[in-house]
C-alpha cells in the first residue's frame, strides 16, 4: 500500500515514517518545502483552503494526516481561531475533498484529546463516546475538522479513522516538557513537590505510531474514534521525577501547597499552565485495545528514558 504522510518531518512524522515502512508500506512524505531527510517527498506548501494535493494523492491508498497548527506560545494573530481554522479545519477538509475524488480509500486523522476537554475530575476519564468539549481555538479547530471529515466519509464512502492523543514524549520532544527536563537538569527548585494526587495520561512517541500504523492498515478501524494513552498515569512529581531518572539528576522539589501555586498562576497569567501542571486529565484507551488489539507495549519509565537519557549531557 502507498501512504501520504503530511507533516512527515514533524515530531510524529519523524517517528511514523520509518515504522510504515517496517510495515512493508510504501510512504510517501507531503512536504512544506524541500527537506533532505525526505529527498522523495513531495512539496505542496502551507496546509490551508488552497493546498493542491493532487499530484501527492498519485495513487495513494492511504492518508495520514499529521500537520497541523499547533500551540503558538506568542500569538501574534489578531484572531487566533481564524489561523487555526485555516489550517486545522479548512487544510484538512481540502485534503479529505482533494483525497476522496482521487480514490483515497481512508484518511487517519490525528486529532488531540483537547477535544474532549481540559481536565478530568477523580476517577473520570475521557472516552470516545464523551460529547466533545473544546475550549481552546487549537480544540475548536480540530473538532470541526473532525466534524467536517465525518460528514465527506458520508458523501464519499471514503474510511475515516480518528486518533485523539494525549501530550505525546519521546526524543526530541519540545514544549513544555522539555522546559521542565531542562530546569531539572540544571538543579532548579520547582514548586511542585506537593501535586502528588493529580493524573495525567501521557503517550509516548512508540506507543502511538504503534497505534496509528494500526489504524492505516487493520479493517476494524474504519470509520472509528480512537483515544491514545499509555498504560499509566501519573502525577506531576511522578512525571519529574521520571524525567530526572532519565537524566540521572534528582529534581529540587519544594513543597508548597497546591493552592499556593495556583494563586500564583493566576497573578502572573499563567492559569493554563498551572493547571496542566496540577489537574488530571485521564484517559481511557480500553477501546482502541479491544477493537484493535492495540497495547501500548513501552512502559512509562522506558519511554521516558528513551525521550531524555543524554539530552544535556
Amino acid at each position: 500500500m502507498r501512504v501520504l504522510v503530511t507533516g512527515a518531518t514533524g515530531f510524529v512524522g519523524r517517528a511514523l515514517v520509518p515504522a510504515l515502512e517496517q510495515h512493508g508500506m510504501d510512504v510517501r512524505p507531503a512536504l512544506r518545502w524541500l527537506h533532505n531527510r525526505f529527498s522523495g517527498g513531495y512539496v505542496v506548501g502551507e496546509v490551508g483552503p488552497q493546498t493542491d494535493w493532487k499530484k501527492a494523492l498519485q495513487d495513494v491508498d492511504i492518508v495520514v494526516h499529521l500537520a497541523a497548527r499547533v500551540h503558538v506560545l506568542q500569538e501574534s494573530s489578531a484572531d487566533p481561531l481564524v489561523e487555526f481554522r485555516r489550517t486545522n479545519t479548512a487544510g484538512t477538509e481540502r485534503l479529505a475533498h482533494q483525497s476522496a475524488a482521487a480514490g483515497v480509500k481512508r484518511l487517519v486523522y490525528v486529532s488531540t484529546i483537547k477535544v474532549n476537554g481540559e481536565e478530568t475530575f477523580g476517577e473520570e476519564r475521557f472516552t470516545a463516546e464523551d460529547i466533545p468539549s473544546p475550549s481552546d481555538p487549537y480544540a475548536v479547530s480540530k473538532w470541526e475538522a473532525e466534524s467536517a471529515l465525518r460528514r465527506i466519509s458520508r458523501d464519499t464512502g471514503m474510511e475515516v479513522v480518528i486518533v485523539r492523543p494525549p501530550l505525546v514524549y519521546g526524543p526530541g520532544v519540545r514544549g513544555n516538557l522539555a522546559l521542565l527536563a531542562r530546569w531539572i537538569s540544571k538543579g532548579i527548585p520547582l514548586p511542585l513537590g506537593r501535586v502528588t494526587t493529580n493524573r495525567r495520561t501521557l503517550i509516548g512517541i512508540d506507543n502511538l505510531t504503534d497505534l496509528l500504523v494500526m489504524c492505516a492498515i487493520k479493517e476494524e478501524a474504519a470509520n472509528r474514534v480512537f483515544l491514545a494513552g499509555d498504560s499509566e498515569d501519573l502525577s506531576t512529581v511522578d512525571l519529574l521525577r521520571l524525567i530526572g531518572r532519565a537524566l540521572g539528576r534528582r529534581p529540587r522539589l519544594l513543597p508548597v501547597p497546591t493552592p499556593i501555586v495556583k494563586g500564583a498562576g493566576a497573578l502572573l497569567g499563567k492559569q493554563d499552565i498551572v493547571r496542566r501542571l496540577c489537574g488530571s486529565l485521564r484517559v481511557d484507551n480500553s477501546y482502541a485495545r479491544r477493537v484493535l488489539g492495540w497495547e501500548p507495549g513501552v512502559p512509562v519509565e522506558e519511554g521516558m528514558i528513551r525521550a531524555f537519557r543524554g539530552v544535556f549531557g
